[in-house]
């Protein structure tokens, strides 16, 4: 449908939500792009990894440079600009995490030296946060903050459904298929019911390739003061490296976990040494709610 159509419409008092700008959206995805390419991206680059015509792309360029959204580099590459930069940081301001809670991430991190991430909510969904990188490079598709897709198969999404009210869950993957990803992705909903009643057991998630092949994953969950699950921390380690080093990741995510509860709960952060099972009053909630523990 062209531009001038879905005015007429407008106009006409005949708004469709099915009415879509399909140059906005190719806007957006070249900003996107020049985001990820760090100051890289040349016009020819965006076109190609687009599938864009290289004179529509040269015209999606030129608008987003016409709103300082982005800038052209002396040597003919593209980055973010004044009002990209801009958008950003409300962005982050936003969904990003706590400082505190950035802390503990960044302890995190320092303590297991591999990559390590936090999720929260946004909107209803599990949105991971902030991510920081490991010593050890990962290749793993779909690491970026501002990520939501697959809640079934990553383990910072198990580590906060195991411990909402099983109708919760219910009603979050009625109808949603369960996509899967790898040989090891739970792709049934009674087979993800059964994995979250695991992770209340151990007190931790695991992802054993499930979300990327040859990557494994450990997660546990934070609680806000009401016992609520609030959020996760993560790493992420290659399996050739897992087998030696899970009990250890599982320990440090686990105190990750109780820094942040502790936290949301007293609003201070201080260290204290990981309990043997989650935060009573969330056990409590689960009960409660009829969630099996």
């Amino acid at each position: 449908m062209s531009t001038e159509s879905v005015e007429h419409n407008a106009a006409a008092g005949e708004p469709s939500e099915a009415t879509v700008l399909q140059t906005l959206l190719r806007g957006l995805e070249v900003f996107e792009a020049i985001a990820e390419r760090n100051g890289t991206a040349t016009a020819k680059s965006l076109a190609r990894q687009l599938g864009l015509k290289q004179s529509t792309c040269y015209h999606l360029l030129r608008t987003l440079r016409a709103g300082d959204y982005i800038v052209r580099l002396p040597g003919g590459q593209f980055d973010i600009g004044p009002h990209g930069a801009a958008l950003a940081k409300n962005v982050s301001a936003r969904t990003g995490p706590a400082p505190d809670i950035s802390a503990i991430l960044t302890r995190l991190h320092n303590k297991t030296r591999e990559t390590a991430y936090v999720c929260g909510w946004f909107h209803g969904t599990i949105l991971r946060q902030q991510v920081l990188s490991g010593l050890h490079a990962l290749t793993v598709k779909n690491l970026d903050v501002g990520y939501v897709g697959n809640l079934h198969a990553r383990a910072s999404c198990q580590a906060v459904l195991a411990y909402l009210p099983e109708s919760q869950v219910r009603t979050m993957f009625s109808g949603v298929e369960l996509t899967p990803l790898t040989p090891n992705t739970i792709s049934n909903y009674e087979a993800l019911v059964i994995e979250l009643a695991a992770v209340r057991r151990r007190g931790y998630a695991l992802d054993l390739e499930a979300f990327e092949p040859d990557i494994c994953c450990v997660a546990a969950p934070f609680f806000d003061a009401a016992g609520a699950p609030a959020g996760s921390f993560t790493v992420s380690v290659p399996v050739s490296r897992f087998g030696q080093i899970r009990n250890t990741l599982a320990t440090e995510v686990r105190e990750a976990g109780v820094l942040a509860t502790n936290l949301l709960r007293t609003g201070r952060l201080t260290l204290e040494p990981v309990p043997s099972q989650i935060p009573p009053r969330a056990v409590t909630r689960l009960v409660t709610d009829g969630t099996t523990t």
